[in-house]
Order: C-alpha cells, then structure tokens, then sequence
C-alpha cells in the first residue's frame, strides 16, 4: 500500500476508502486479521470477515479482540468516510458489549459502522457485528478525535 499512501493524502476520506475497496486495498491489520471493507457511504462503512482458529482464545472460542477489532475498524472508518483531505483521527474510547461467543462454524459476519454525530473535534459512531443471519454477537459505541494533518 505504500505507493498509494502518497496519492491517499490528496483524497477525501471517502474517496480514500472507495479506492481503497475498488483495488482490494486492506490496511495491515485487515490482512492480518483477514477482513476486507465491502461497503462504504458517507458515514457509513460495513467489514466482512470469516473468523478461524487462528483466532481462538485459550478456551476455544474466537478472542474478543477479534469483535473489537472489526468493530474498531467499522467506527473509525465510518468516520474516515467523513473526512476532508486535510482532516485525520484517532479512537480515543471503545465500548464494547458481547453478546454471543463466536467460533469458526459461525461463518463471515458483518461489522457495520455508523456516525451518530460528528463535529469539529470530536465524532461519536456505532457499530454492530452480525452473522449472515443477522444474529448480533457483538456492538461497540466509539469516541473519536478529529484533527487536522
């Protein structure tokens, strides 16, 4: 992704974001992780992801991190799809509330993020994390900060 950070500095958020979904971009916790961004409008983002035994806790179930983790994303980034071209954040706080375990048998689950307000400074956004049945398993409500670059 390095040669298309320089040309991402001169782009809106979401323009950044429709870029980076049309060539199959994934920042490197999405590799990591293995998630991809399918969606993305202003304010709004969705991450689909597939979770494995790569990411189970000692107990055998998917680690909690994985949920926070898309839904971190799927905040932050709903928020990203907001910003001007000189504007960047950060997450300063992120709830999170589990409310089903996931294991591999769970199949892809879909984390959609949405602003619920944003100011100059400060942006609030929401998140839920569902099976393709919609069944919730996990939701977060994030703080962000908003600055300038």
């Amino acid at each position: 992704m390095n040669q298309s950070n320089t040309a991402m500095k001169a782009m809106t958020g979401l323009e950044t974001l429709q870029m980076m979904m049309e060539k199959d971009l994934r920042a490197g916790i999405g590799q990591t992780m293995d998630f991809t961004l399918v969606e993305v409008e202003r304010g709004r983002v969705v991450f689909e992801g597939s979770p494995s035994e790569r990411v189970y806790n000692p107990i055998g179930t998917v680690h909690g991190g994985y949920a926070a983790t898309l839904l971190d994303s799927a905040c932050g980034c709903a928020v990203h799809s907001n910003l001007e071209v000189d504007q960047a954040y950060t997450t300063a706080e992120l709830k999170v509330a589990y409310h089903k375990a996931m294991t591999k048998d769970t199949g892809p689950v879909r984390a959609e993020g949405k602003i619920i307000t944003m100011g100059r400074r400060l942006a609030f956004a929401e998140a839920r994390l569902t099976d393709s049945e919609g069944r919730l398993y996990a939701s977060a409500t994030s703080t962000l900060l908003v600055m300038q670059r």
